[in-house]
């Protein structure tokens, strides 16, 4: 796993990410670069977006998968494709963690922070989503840009 760098905490929302939605489960969730590739073309182009950042949004966790969004944030609904998705992201306190390698390890990061970081941390997850990943100046071609994890969290009740 790779080493994880220092965690910042962020107070965020609450906000709106509109995009792409498709139900993944460990064996199918190395296609979810097709659903990036599906939303590509409306980057920059959605009326109401926010920012150039794009959003990689996994929620509705269970034992069967997950729902991962790819979006960007919008003011409203009004004017989206029929197809796409609209999500409210309730405000949170994140721990947010940098992910410095290509895209495509970024599973490892997750575990990391899953796995060694939240255990040790004093803090647990807080509600839906489950994370979101940030991106800024990503170039698809490289698997690489500023890429950072969001995990919504809460101080744990023994570590209060």
């Amino acid at each position: 796993m790779p080493k994880l760098e220092p965690t910042r905490f962020e107070e965020r929302g609450p906000y709106y990410v509109a995009g792409l939605k498709e139900h993944y489960t460990n064996e199918t969730m190395d296609n979810i670069p097709r659903l990036w590739d599906g939303f590509g073309p409306y980057i920059g182009k959605l009326p109401g977006q926010i920012g150039q950042a794009t959003y990689g949004v996994c929620f509705n966790n269970d034992a069967r998968g997950f729902d991962y969004l790819a979006g960007v944030e919008v003011s409203s609904q009004s004017g989206l494709p029929k197809e796409f998705h609209y999500l409210r992201i309730s405000a949170h306190n994140y721990a947010v963690f940098s992910h410095r390698e290509p895209v495509s390890t970024i599973r490892k990061t997750i575990e990391g922070i899953d796995k060694e970081w939240l255990p040790n941390s004093g803090y647990k997850p807080a509600g839906a989503p489950a994370f979101f990943e940030r991106y800024e100046n990503f170039d698809p071609k490289t698997g690489k840009g500023d890429i950072e994890i969001w995990l919504p969290v809460e101080k744990s009740a023994e570590k209060k």
